[in-house]
């Protein structure tokens, strides 16, 4: 018998209000521990360099898609027509690096997420 099981006629033995309002506590201490929100939404943008750049740090996932006719680069790597980069920061509180492009001479389409 666990300390919350109801006696009622109904609910002999149930103890699931007790089970349920302690783990909406745990919820509730691990959520303000992390600092996560319920719902917390997230920010998009979509940008069109065909200039280098950088995207700032703190990004949770970064999509880099060369569009044009030549190369560009991505943090000093290639990335060849019709090539698409993806970064994504993994995890609830995680968040990426500052990411240099050069898409001089080239078109990227880059989507961000914060």
């Amino acid at each position: 018998m666990s300390i919350g099981n109801l006696k009622d006629y109904g609910n002999k033995g149930n103890n699931f209000p007790w089970q349920l309002k302690m783990l909406q506590g745990i919820t509730s201490m691990i959520n303000s521990l992390t600092g996560v929100t319920a719902g917390a939404a997230k920010t998009t943008a979509i940008l069109r360099p065909t200039t280098s750049g950088i995207i700032a740090a703190g990004r949770a996932s970064v999509s880099i898609a060369n569009v044009g006719s030549t190369n560009g680069t991505v943090k000093g790597v290639i990335v060849k027509p019709g090539e698409t980069v993806n970064f994504s920061a993994g995890g609830i509180n995680n968040t990426l690096d500052a990411i240099a492009y050069d898409a001089t001479g080239a078109e990227f389409l880059i989507i961000t997420v914060v």
